[in-house]
Protein backbone atom coordinates (compact mmCIF):
# COMPACT_ATOMS: atom_id res chain seq x y z
CA UNK A 1 0.00 0.00 0.00
CA UNK A 2 1.19 3.56 -0.83
CA UNK A 3 2.21 5.78 2.45
CA UNK A 4 -0.32 8.73 1.68
CA UNK A 5 1.08 10.61 5.36
CA UNK A 6 1.40 14.66 4.88
CA UNK A 7 4.96 15.16 4.67
CA UNK A 8 6.62 17.36 7.51
CA UNK A 9 8.61 19.71 5.29
CA UNK A 10 9.32 21.98 8.31
CA UNK A 11 10.86 18.73 10.08
CA UNK A 12 12.92 17.27 7.09
CA UNK A 13 14.53 20.81 5.41
CA UNK A 14 14.46 22.86 8.96
CA UNK A 15 17.13 25.31 7.60
CA UNK A 16 14.97 26.10 4.51
CA UNK A 17 11.71 26.44 6.51
CA UNK A 18 13.10 28.62 8.90
CA UNK A 19 14.73 30.53 6.04
CA UNK A 20 11.18 30.86 4.03
CA UNK A 21 10.16 31.96 7.90
CA UNK A 22 12.62 34.92 8.15
CA UNK A 23 11.55 35.64 4.44
CA UNK A 24 7.93 36.25 5.56
CA UNK A 25 9.08 38.07 8.53
CA UNK A 26 10.85 40.67 6.12
CA UNK A 27 7.99 41.08 3.85
CA UNK A 28 5.86 42.01 7.06
CA UNK A 29 8.30 44.68 7.97
CA UNK A 30 8.08 46.28 4.23
CA UNK A 31 6.21 49.43 3.89
CA UNK A 32 2.58 47.63 3.17
CA UNK A 33 -0.84 47.78 5.44
CA UNK A 34 -1.52 44.93 7.38
CA UNK A 35 -5.01 44.77 5.78
CA UNK A 36 -3.61 44.93 2.65
CA UNK A 37 -1.52 42.19 3.36
CA UNK A 38 -4.06 39.64 4.47
CA UNK A 39 -6.32 40.44 2.00
CA UNK A 40 -3.60 39.43 -1.07
CA UNK A 41 -2.80 36.51 1.08
CA UNK A 42 -6.18 35.72 1.28
CA UNK A 43 -7.06 36.15 -2.49
CA UNK A 44 -4.03 34.55 -3.39
CA UNK A 45 -4.70 31.61 -0.59
CA UNK A 46 -8.67 31.10 -2.12
CA UNK A 47 -7.02 31.04 -5.82
CA UNK A 48 -4.56 28.53 -4.92
CA UNK A 49 -7.38 26.42 -3.00
CA UNK A 50 -5.64 26.37 0.32
CA UNK A 51 -8.03 25.40 3.18
CA UNK A 52 -5.80 25.89 5.70
CA UNK A 53 -4.25 29.40 4.53
CA UNK A 54 -7.68 30.32 3.66
CA UNK A 55 -8.82 30.17 7.20
CA UNK A 56 -5.43 31.19 8.77
CA UNK A 57 -5.61 34.21 6.54
CA UNK A 58 -9.38 35.35 7.25
CA UNK A 59 -8.84 34.95 11.02
CA UNK A 60 -5.70 37.19 10.97
CA UNK A 61 -7.29 39.77 8.89
CA UNK A 62 -10.30 40.02 11.91
CA UNK A 63 -8.30 40.39 14.13
CA UNK A 64 -6.89 43.34 12.71
CA UNK A 65 -10.35 44.82 12.16
CA UNK A 66 -11.05 43.66 8.43
CA UNK A 67 -14.63 43.43 8.24
CA UNK A 68 -16.70 40.41 7.75
CA UNK A 69 -18.17 41.14 4.98
CA UNK A 70 -15.62 42.89 2.92
CA UNK A 71 -13.80 39.27 3.31
CA UNK A 72 -16.84 37.41 2.15
CA UNK A 73 -17.07 39.41 -1.12
CA UNK A 74 -13.19 39.51 -1.76
CA UNK A 75 -13.97 36.65 -4.03
CA UNK A 76 -15.77 38.80 -6.08
CA UNK A 77 -13.72 42.38 -6.01
CA UNK A 78 -14.45 42.74 -9.45
CA UNK A 79 -18.33 43.50 -8.61
CA UNK A 80 -18.54 44.98 -5.44
CA UNK A 81 -17.67 48.48 -4.43
CA UNK A 82 -16.17 47.32 -0.74
CA UNK A 83 -12.66 48.14 -2.00
CA UNK A 84 -10.56 50.91 -3.14
CA UNK A 85 -9.45 51.59 -6.39
CA UNK A 86 -5.83 50.72 -4.74
CA UNK A 87 -6.95 47.30 -3.20
CA UNK A 88 -8.56 46.42 -6.56
CA UNK A 89 -4.78 46.73 -8.52
CA UNK A 90 -3.30 45.04 -5.78
CA UNK A 91 -6.03 41.89 -6.30
CA UNK A 92 -5.34 42.25 -10.34
CA UNK A 93 -1.58 41.77 -9.28
CA UNK A 94 -1.86 39.15 -7.11
CA UNK A 95 -4.50 37.54 -9.51
CA UNK A 96 -2.04 37.98 -12.75
CA UNK A 97 1.16 36.43 -10.24
CA UNK A 98 -1.07 33.35 -8.93
CA UNK A 99 -2.70 32.22 -12.08
CA UNK A 100 0.23 32.75 -14.95
CA UNK A 101 -1.37 33.70 -18.22
CA UNK A 102 0.84 34.47 -21.22
CA UNK A 103 -1.95 36.75 -22.52
CA UNK A 104 -1.17 38.67 -19.25
CA UNK A 105 -0.31 42.67 -20.01
CA UNK A 106 1.51 43.39 -16.92
CA UNK A 107 2.67 46.52 -17.65
CA UNK A 108 -0.97 47.79 -18.05
CA UNK A 109 -1.02 45.73 -14.20
CA UNK A 110 2.03 48.06 -13.03
CA UNK A 111 0.74 51.22 -14.51
CA UNK A 112 -2.39 50.92 -12.37
CA UNK A 113 -0.43 49.91 -9.57
CA UNK A 114 1.69 52.81 -9.80
CA UNK A 115 -1.48 55.30 -9.83
CA UNK A 116 -1.68 54.31 -5.89
CA UNK A 117 1.77 52.56 -4.91
CA UNK A 118 5.41 53.77 -4.83
CA UNK A 119 7.68 51.02 -6.35
CA UNK A 120 8.96 50.24 -2.94
CA UNK A 121 5.74 48.87 -2.24
CA UNK A 122 4.74 47.46 -5.18
CA UNK A 123 8.04 45.33 -4.75
CA UNK A 124 6.49 44.29 -1.34
CA UNK A 125 3.35 43.14 -2.72
CA UNK A 126 4.60 41.31 -4.83
CA UNK A 127 7.33 39.46 -2.38
CA UNK A 128 3.58 39.26 -0.45
CA UNK A 129 2.62 37.17 -3.66
CA UNK A 130 5.37 34.95 -4.30
CA UNK A 131 5.68 34.30 -0.57
CA UNK A 132 1.90 33.35 0.16
CA UNK A 133 2.53 31.23 -3.51
CA UNK A 134 4.99 29.26 -2.11
CA UNK A 135 3.32 28.84 0.96
CA UNK A 136 -0.14 27.64 -0.32
CA UNK A 137 1.52 24.89 -2.16
CA UNK A 138 3.81 23.35 0.10
CA UNK A 139 0.81 23.39 2.55
CA UNK A 140 -1.32 21.77 -0.59
CA UNK A 141 1.40 19.28 -0.85
CA UNK A 142 -0.26 17.67 2.32
CA UNK A 143 -3.62 17.77 1.63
Amino acid sequence: MTNVTPVNHHQNIPTVAKSFIAASGEIGNADLAPKLRHLVDLRASQMNQCAFCVKMHTEEALADGESQERLQRLVVWRHVDDFTPAEKAAFAWTEALTDLNPDTDYGRLRADLRNHFEDAQISAITAAIAMINLWNRVQVSNH
